[in-house]
């Protein structure tokens, strides 16, 4: 369910801005959108795990605050972001 460390070093190496960069909003939202989909298919085969259903909400809450303050900062990052994540808005 959880992110390994060599997933999360060749996300980090995919969607960061410079060479030592770990904490873009980027980079947060690739790694926010990764245990999304982890926590997606986790919830489909256990429908009742509702610790779980209440955590992704936090985290989809999470990613949608932080492609806010990206839109707000640089819409051309945003619209890149969405369209490399394949994100609906």
């Amino acid at each position: 369910m959880s992110i390994t460390a060599e997933r999360r070093t060749a996300l980090i190496g995919e969607y960061a801005t410079g060479t030592a960069d770990t904490g873009s909003p980027e980079v947060q939202v690739a790694l926010l959108s990764e245990r999304i989909a982890n926590l997606t298919e986790h919830l489909k085969t256990h429908a009742k795990d509702f610790h779980s259903r209440r955590g992704l909400l936090m985290l989809v809450g999470r990613r949608r605050r932080l492609l806010d303050y990206l839109k707000a900062k640089d819409v051309k990052r945003y619209e890149a972001l969405i369209g490399r994540l394949n994100l609906r808005r």
